[in-house]
């Protein structure tokens, strides 16, 4: 006897510690349980034959109300109730979760000679992010990112870019975000305030950032994709750098497009390899 019910996300996560409140038809509040974590309501109390509304709150989520009828045996069988994120946004389950640079890219294009593009990566990096668990707009991320990894194909381009002229990896070997705060820019997009510090020079910069979704991995854990980008300023940062060629073209644009592809790992720390 009593009421059994499942309360997971639209992605299919347990919600953990959703409230359930069973009312009768007059409006009456007969029964109250908590989830447990596993998202999972089992409670005991007899329940009258008869008809009844099932609603369901927890904090960040839209809440949801379903009717059930309770048969003779006094048993209310629910099933699984789907809330939605307040707003219609979801995220991945709260908690710490591991950026996984085997599986994401950090990559930037400049224009070449104003005819062309240039594409480069970083090849070395970390990094973290945060799910607040009660307001998302205070999740969190940091990363850093080794300046001398840069790749863009061309040894002599890229050993040009490490030096003095660009990033000057010898003195300033790191570039480092960390973001100030969270926005909602619509149903699976968000704007992400951080600061970057880059050459020597650290400046408010903005994300816009895609939650693309989450799902198991074959090592047994759970990962949760995400595309940001960003364009960036080269004088912002102190690199001022350029050869102006005949009929005044740059050799190199002044403006940087960030490309972001990102897989977290749920977690502290990466699985063992």
């Amino acid at each position: 006897m009593g009421l059994t019910a499942r309360i997971r996300t639209r992605d299919g996560w347990a919600v953990s510690h959703a409230v359930v409140t069973v009312t009768d038809m007059t409006g009456t509040q007969v029964l109250r349980a908590e989830a447990d974590t596993e998202g999972t309501v089992r409670d005991t109390t007899a329940l009258a034959p008869g008809a009844y509304t099932v609603i369901v709150t927890a904090v960040g989520y839209a809440p949801a109300a379903s009717s059930a009828i309770v048969t003779a045996s006094g048993r209310a069988e629910v099933g699984t109730v789907t809330l939605a994120r307040q707003g219609g946004t979801e995220l991945p389950p709260p908690g710490p979760w591991t950026i996984d640079p085997a599986h994401s890219s950090v990559a930037a294009v400049a224009q070449h000679l104003g005819i062309s593009s240039v594409h480069g990566r970083f090849t070395e990096f970390a990094g973290t992010v945060e799910i607040a668990p009660d307001d998302v707009t205070k999740s969190r991320v940091e990363a850093v990112i080794r300046a001398a990894s840069v790749d863009t194909g061309n040894d002599m381009r890229d050993t040009h870019l490490r030096s003095a002229d660009f990033l000057d990896t010898e003195r300033y070997p790191e570039i480092t975000y960390r973001s100030t705060g969270v926005t909602q820019a619509g149903p699976d997009r968000w704007t992400v305030h951080g600061e970057l510090g880059l050459h020597g020079v650290v400046r408010p910069v903005d994300l816009d950032l895609a939650y693309l979704g989450t799902g198991a991995d074959p090592w047994g854990g759970t990962r949760a994709a995400f595309r940001a980008t960003t364009e960036l300023r080269r004088e912002d940062f102190a690199m001022n750098y350029n050869q102006v060629l005949q009929a005044g073209i740059a050799a190199i644009g002044t403006t940087l497009r960030v490309e972001l592809d990102i897989q977290a790992v749920q977690g502290e720390s990466l699985p063992a390899a």
